[in-house]
């Protein structure tokens, strides 16, 4: 069985860019529940069917793709939509991420779960390491990058589970409030690590 490593951190922590760090770098499988999840909402999935049973024409775009920023404004602002969402995706995601980390080909895997903690799935990894940045970090990325307003942003931060819990389930920290090449250094100092677990 292949050495799962589970990746998680806030959103906009820079889970994306650490593992373009690991995968681009060092040739390690990562499995993302994000692009999972993108993949279960493409038009005629049975999950994205269901989505537009739930939700109505309302999260469509013209063109039938399921309206993203719409579900994420109504997910983040109503709580029995957040339920509904993850009801029909988080089962299947669950089940593709493990079965796509035993097929991993690379000495070991990374699971990276922007729920991991939330979901239970921290138990079902070897290792896990999360990415921590400041609340403010978080803000100006989302606020920039995502051209969403600070009370959304803020709503999107507090609908994780809180940052100091995250940290008590780390075996492993990244700090992401530096530069490119301090989070390249801390990638190669794990990166080392994990091989030494997986060779175990």
């Amino acid at each position: 069985m292949v050495f799962k490593v589970g990746l998680t951190g806030g959103i906009a922590s820079g889970k994306s860019t650490v593992t373009s760090l690991f995968y681009d770098k060092y040739q390690i499988d990562i499995i993302d529940a994000d692009r999972i999840a993108h993949a279960l909402l493409s038009q005629g999935s049975p999950c994205y069917t269901k989505v537009v049973n739930i939700f109505g024409e309302l999260a469509l775009l013209k063109n039938g793709d399921i309206n993203r920023r719409y579900l994420r404004e109504r997910i983040f602002h109503e709580p029995n939509a957040k339920q509904q969402l993850e009801a029909i995706l988080h089962p299947v995601i669950h089940q593709q991420l493990l079965s796509k980390a035993e097929s991993a080909s690379s000495p070991y895997c990374i699971l990276s779960v922007p729920l991991l903690i939330e979901v239970g799935m921290h138990k079902e990894v070897d290792r896990v390491c999360v990415i921590d940045v400041s609340e403010h970090t978080q803000l100006e990325r989302l606020t920039s990058r995502d051209k969403v307003s600070t009370e959304t942003a803020l709503a999107m931060i507090n609908s994780q589970c809180d940052r100091q819990v995250r940290l008590q389930y780390a075996d492993d920290i990244i700090n992401n409030n530096h530069s490119v090449d301090s989070l390249a250094h801390q990638v190669a100092q794990l990166h080392e690590l994990y091989l030494n677990f997986a060779d175990k």
